[in-house]
């Protein structure tokens, strides 16, 4: 009988129906809900609605309704209400606006939009007699199905009339692949529509580059009434796959007049040949390969059909062509009965014969990792025999350690050593002419990362390689920066390299796009690194020098800069230098010239080098010679002409240590004067004859222009009309002091003092240290260095690494002002170093010493739910759980502390740290109020707290006693004679229970029972059980005058005694009356039932009669007439029968009776019958994929011969289906439907009377996917 439909229970007491409005209409949704205060929600097309100037919701009590205005071809969709655990769907189909009637031709057809509108109005008018589960409102199940695995976009369910085109599209995301998707198309289970491809089916496959997804198509043209039916998408790639099901709806077109409709309902062939002629048969699928005929599948399967070619035995082809094979055969021979075909092949198949040369053959399969090795073994039948091995058909030969052949007596071991993919082949053990065979799959591993990327820092425009070693040579990787794939483009901006193991990605000019996070994945693990790109400093080789020169020379400015495509600008007096007839301006490689020809006056003055995209300069003076004579000799006393003299902070020259010192001094005087030149005094202390007293000072003296003394060979001194240039090459700190100038000639002498200061880089810091350290992040601490240069500290730049690595990468590009820094954005659980730059306004010091190793690793979060599990008097129990994060380092244990109510200082609990998440905390005083803490510890110190609520008083708190008797204890416990019975009851009470045993009211007796108490149970041990041991036992649990009482039963059974007082109380016929009374033992337990038995005195052969027999007297029938019987019964209770029975003291003689017996003669009756059906097929909607019965029940006599058919086609011989018959229920099985098994099933019964048919409707419902599923219980 068919399973009855189980109604769903729906939170709606009213539910929205499909709708049809025109385009610019309004339409409004109107449900109501069982309860008022029912949430509910409105969904279109699996997305939230809400509220707005086009969607309005309205709630009402319990009356909720959806109002759509302005309605348009885009509102056409699959609406839902969700309420509770209901969802109930329904569409909303939008019509264009009626056009003025215009009267249809004979020859037009139906527009392919009138076809499915009939479908909703057909359903409406159907009998309600089976409500279909799936939906709420009674419409078809949604078919639609979510994105799930690789499809971004999965192809819809559709329509077309016959002859109308469509298109089904899917896209697959190939962001997340190594490999390109692959693709295929089914029409049903079975058929792969890539070798139908034609003129009524093309598929068609593009690719994005940008967005990366593939757009497959399928494109139906000129669709056939036979294209409908299920289709299915598969796409995989490597070990990813994803498949999804839709269905296509063919509608035919008016039939035309004077058109014969019953042609529409003939097979294809049939009609192909009216309609077309011979000719254009297409069933060989040479003409016409992309029509999709499926129609002569449902022929009936009366004979296998074969090519009519006498000459070609297709049977003899199939037997011998693999499996894979068969469809393509049977196409090409005209073979439409896949299933009769499958079924005779498999009845042709002869049963193997057992070998004679092997005992055990190779298993069918084996699997080994890459790398390792395998043995493959067979036992053969003549140890003496020998074997070959071969591989895909080609024998091995034993070469080095690659293949090992073994024979140990019958067995034959091939031992495949480093197992590579090459070695993934058949392979074939061969004794004589028998073989036996396997195949080998090499699984291989995942490919793992050996050497992780390392952090870099260059500068722009340099060539940059991020290297990796994976574990396998030639394995594939993928490269991404900050989440996005690399590919090699058209500028080869990436360029990838593969070296063994080793992969590289290079960018050749780096420019600041290129910083980011560059990741490399295998399918076994990733590894990240930074690149970071500085912009390039530019370094002066030569700057532009002061030039003195006369008139009509010409000057030359040269500078040399360390780049060659950098540009610059000349200035003036903070003028633009433009070239002229006289100024030329050259720039070659590295080198940049300024020209000045034919030198005038006007062209003395300060000229400037500016490079284009640097903040500094190059700066030099022109001084123009102009020669005078004086006609009139006279005198004048030198002067010395500066604007600022002495030793204040204002007159101070700063000079960087390594660059020329420049004093240019204007003099005046006539004659020329000397020049003396001293550091180290003050100009007044300097005489024409200075002594040897004292300190030396360092002195030079020019006159006329030639220097009398020089004391180093870095310092030059020379001397122009009207001026006194002193120059030091390099400056060191040394250098810093107090120059003073003394000219003199015979009109007099002036002098001046030069205060110089030298400033220089500062010193590098002392070695940084690590003050802590966090998940990611650590914070570093250094001293300033001890001298600064002279000039104020700006502030610091930082550098870090891996420990293992040779690259330092710079943490900050402005000068940190303060000693302390947090460092962030590193990897958790590596080693790092840490060193420091001391920046002043010379520049940066070098670095310093490097920061003792150290591990970002954060400490642990705060250990979960600490709570108090038993307090006494002296002692506490304490549990907590694991801390929900603990990170990369391990967790080293848990630190337990106390503090005192009224104190802040908190004291160790335990010595060191414990690993478990209990803890029990002994000799503390009666009465404090303690409150408790812990911590978990790991590498880097410390968690957070995890505290009690509120503080604890050490006190041992009173707890009533309660007994916890087990289920199985409340009712009596049943126990055989001998066996063990161990009772255990726990208790609660604080202090410790006093616990009593008793039974009957009496103590419980060592000797008789052993009791063992603990302070949350008890014990009660038996041994042995004995009869004497049955009774009601008594547990009593006190603590002072507060008590709690339990009683436990307990049977001991036994077997039963024999019954008493058998005897024979009459004897007739065949047959023998027994009475007999109960056993007075009964074994302490009821008597079940009674077992008797007989016996011929002659053979003495006991037979049974009754067993469980509940009744003290019986009848036993069909005695055999002639013989002497003696009876015997036995007792049965619990434990089984009683040992011995009890026997009839007297025995039962059946009589023999010499009377013959005549049949009488009667005329014999007509029971012959037709069938007839007393129970019909019932109509049956079902789910695909699930085994379904369709049942009835027919009488007649003789018995009817039964056939069953689905839409009037014979289906006795389908191996799908299986027919059963029992007792004249007839069952028709249908294993895994789908949906082409639905139609009108009819089973008809015949017999020589006559004949009765009956029919059913069945529906076959696709699956409904999970997330429907669970929307459906919402």
């Amino acid at each position: 009988m068919p399973e009855p439909v189980k109604k769903p229970v729906s939170a709606f007491a009213k539910k929205p129906k499909t709708q049809e409005a025109e385009e610019g209409s309004s339409v409004v949704f109107e449900a109501e809900t069982e309860k008022p205060d029912a949430k509910v929600k409105w969904q279109c097309n699996s997305k939230d609605i809400a509220g707005d100037d086009k969607y309005v919701i309205t709630a009402d009590g319990n009356k909720h309704s959806l109002a759509i205005k302005a309605v348009s071809k885009e509102d056409a969709n699959v609406y839902a209400v969700i309420a509770g655990g209901s969802k109930v769907k329904f569409d909303l189909k939008v019509v264009s606006k009626p056009e003025a009637p215009v009267e249809p031709s004979a020859e037009s057809g139906v527009k392919p939009e009138q076809a499915p509108a009939a479908a909703p109005a057909q359903n409406e008018t159907s009998t309600p007699a089976q409500e279909a589960p799936p939906a709420e409102d009674g419409q078809p199940p949604d078919t639609r199905q979510d994105l799930t695995g690789l499809f971004t976009e999965r192809p819809q369910s559709g329509e077309v009339t016959v002859g109308g085109n469509i298109t089904f599209v899917a896209k697959v995301n190939a962001e997340s692949l190594l490999k390109k998707p692959t693709i295929k198309w089914f029409k049903g289970k079975w058929m792969d529509l890539a070798s139908k491809s034609g003129k009524h089916l093309q598929l068609k496959e593009t690719y994005d580059r940008s967005s990366k997804v593939y757009t497959f198509e399928m494109q139906i043209i000129a669709a056939k009434a036979n294209f409908a039916g299920g289709y299915r998408c598969e796409v995989s790639s490597r070990d990813k796959f994803d498949s999804c099901n839709f269905e296509l709806a063919v509608h035919e077109a008016c039939a035309v007049e004077g058109l014969d409709i019953r042609a529409a309902f003939r097979r294809t062939s049939e009609a192909g040949k009216k309609r077309s002629g011979p000719a254009s048969s297409s069933v060989d699928g040479k003409e016409d390969s992309g029509e999709l005929d499926f129609s002569t599948l449902l022929k009936k399967r009366e004979a296998v059909q074969v090519s009519s070619d006498p000459d070609v035995d297709v049977w003899e082809i199939l037997s011998k062509a693999p499996v894979t094979e068969y469809e393509k055969i049977a196409f090409q021979y005209g073979i439409t009965d896949l299933r009769g075909m499958l079924k005779r092949l498999k009845k042709m198949k002869k049963e193997e014969k057992k070998s004679a040369a092997f005992l055990k053959k190779l298993d069918p399969a084996y699997q080994v990792s890459k790398g390792q090795k395998i043995k493959l073994a067979v036992e053969v039948a003549n140890e003496d025999v020998e074997v070959k091995w071969l591989k895909n058909g080609q024998e091995i030969h034993p070469t080095g350690s690659k293949y090992i052949f073994e024979s140990v007596g019958n067995m034959r071991y091939l031992t495949i050593n480093h197992c590579s993919l090459s070695d993934d082949a058949a392979y074939c053990c061969k004794v004589g002419d028998e073989k036996c065979t396997t195949e080998l799959f090499v699984k291989e591993p995942p490919v793992q990362i050996v050497k992780n990327l390392e952090d870099q820092m260059v500068m722009k425009g340099e060539r940059v390689e991020l290297e990796c070693e994976v574990s396998e040579e030639g394995a594939s990787v993928k490269w991404e920066k900050d989440g996005v794939e690399l590919t090699r483009d058209e500028s080869f901006k990436y360029r990838f390299k593969k070296d063994g193991c080793k992969h590289v990605l290079i960018i050749n000019e780096a420019t600041k796009e290129d910083c980011g996070h560059y990741k490399v994945k295998t399918n076994g693990g990733e590894s990240m690194a930074e690149l970071l790109v500085q912009e390039k400093e530019l370094e002066v080789y030569q700057s532009i020098a002061d030039l003195t020169v006369k008139a009509k020379d010409q000057a030359v400015f040269k500078c040399e800069v360390s780049d060659e495509t950098v540009k610059g600008t000349w200035f003036k007096n903070g003028v633009e230098v433009k070239a002229d007839g006289r100024v030329n301006i050259t720039h070659i490689g590295r080198i940049h010239k300024l020209t000045i020809d034919d030198v005038k006056p006007e062209d003395e003055g300060d000229y400037t080098f500016v490079p284009d995209g640097h903040a500094f300069n190059l700066s030099a003076k022109l001084n123009f010679l102009e020669v005078k004579i004086d006609y009139v000799p006279r005198q004048d006393p030198p002067k010395i002409h500066l604007d600022c003299m002495g030793r204040t902070a204002d007159s101070t020259i700063l000079v960087v240590a390594g660059n020329k010192l420049r004093l240019d001094v204007p003099i005046t005087g006539d004659p020329a004067p000397t020049v003396i030149w001293t550091k180290g005094e003050k100009a007044s202390s300097v005489k024409p004859d200075a002594g040897e007293k004292g300190r030396q000072p360092t002195s030079w003296t020019v006159n006329d222009g030639d220097v009398l003394t020089e004391a180093d060979g870095r310092v030059h001194v020379e001397t122009t009309k009207g001026h006194c240039v002193f120059t030091i090459e390099g400056a060191e700190r040394q250098d810093e002091g107090v120059y003073s100038v003394v000219v003199r000639n015979p009109a007099g002498e002036d002098t001046a003092d030069i205060n110089v200061k030298v400033v220089d880089v500062p010193d590098p810091p002392q070695a940084p240290t690590i003050l802590s350290v966090g998940e990611d992040s650590c914070v570093v601490h250094w001293d300033p260095p001890a001298f600064d240069g002279g000039q104020p500290i700006i502030g610091y730049v930082l550098e870090r690494k891996k420990l293992k690595s040779y690259r330092w990468m710079r943490l900050n590009f402005d000068p940190f002002p303060g000693t302390t820094y947090e460092a962030k954005r590193m990897i958790e659980g590596v080693q790092y170093e840490m060193r420091v730059y001391a920046v002043n306004g010379i520049g940066m010091s070098r670095h310093s010493a490097a920061s003792q190793p150290f591990v970002p690793i954060a400490p642990t979060s705060a250990p979960i739910g600490l709570c108090v599990d038993d307090v006494s008097d002296t002692s506490i129990s304490l549990k907590w759980r694991r801390p929900e994060r603990v990170g990369s380092s391990e967790l080293e244990g848990y630190g337990i502390e106390y503090c005192k109510e009224g104190t802040d200082e908190w004291i160790p609990a335990i010595e060191g740290l414990t690993d478990r998440t209990s803890v029990i905390i002994k000799d503390l005083t009666t009465g404090d109020k303690l409150q408790f803490r812990v911590r978990a510890y790991n590498m880097a110190g410390p968690s957070a707290p995890t505290t009690l609520a509120q503080p604890v008083t050490i006190r041992e708190i009173m707890q009533r006693p309660k007994i916890w008797i087990p289920r199985n204890l409340r009712q009596t416990l049943i126990k055989k004679v001998g066996d063990t019975v161990n009772i255990v009851i726990p208790f609660q009470g604080k202090p410790r229970p006093i616990v009593k045993w008793s039974k009957d009211g009496e103590p419980l007796d060592p000797t008789f029972a052993s009791v063992r108490n603990s302070e949350v149970d008890t014990i009660l041990f038996i041994r042995r059980t004995e009869r004497k041991h049955s009774g009601v036992y008594d547990l009593q649990v006190q603590i002072e005058n507060v008590e709690d009482s339990a009683k436990v039963t307990l049977q001991i059974v036994d077997l039963p005694g024999p019954p008493q007082g058998l005897k024979i109380m009459d004897v007739w016929g065949f047959n023998v009356a027994l009475e007999w009374k109960p056993p007075k033992d009964n074994g302490n337990c009821e008597i079940s039932g009674y077992t008797i038995q007989k016996a011929d005195k002659k053979t003495m052969e006991w037979f049974t009669v009754f067993e469980q027999y509940r009744r003290t007297h019986c009848v036993v029938s069909d005695l055999i007439m002639g013989n002497e019987y003696v009876f015997r019964v036995y007792a049965i209770n619990l434990v089984g029968l009683s040992p011995d029975p009890c026997c009839t003291k007297d025995s039962a003689y059946i009589q023999k009776t010499g009377i013959a017996y005549k049949s009488p003669s009667y005329k014999e009756h007509d029971f012959s019958e037709a069938p007839k059906f007393t129970h019909p097929l019932v109509n049956r909607s079902i789910i695909a994929g699930y085994n379904a019965t369709l049942s009835c029940s027919v009488r007649g006599i003789p018995k009817p011969k039964v056939t069953w058919y689905k839409n009037k086609m014979d289906i006795s011989n389908e191996a799908k289906y299986r027919m059963l018959s029992k007792q004249g229920v007839l069952t028709l099985e249908i294993r895994k439907p789908c949906p082409f098994d639905g139609g009108v099933y009819m089973c008809k019964a015949v017999n020589d009377s006559g004949e009765d048919v009956v029919e059913c409707k069945l529906e076959v419902r696709p699956q409904v996917v999970k997330d429907d599923k669970k929307d459906a219980k919402k």
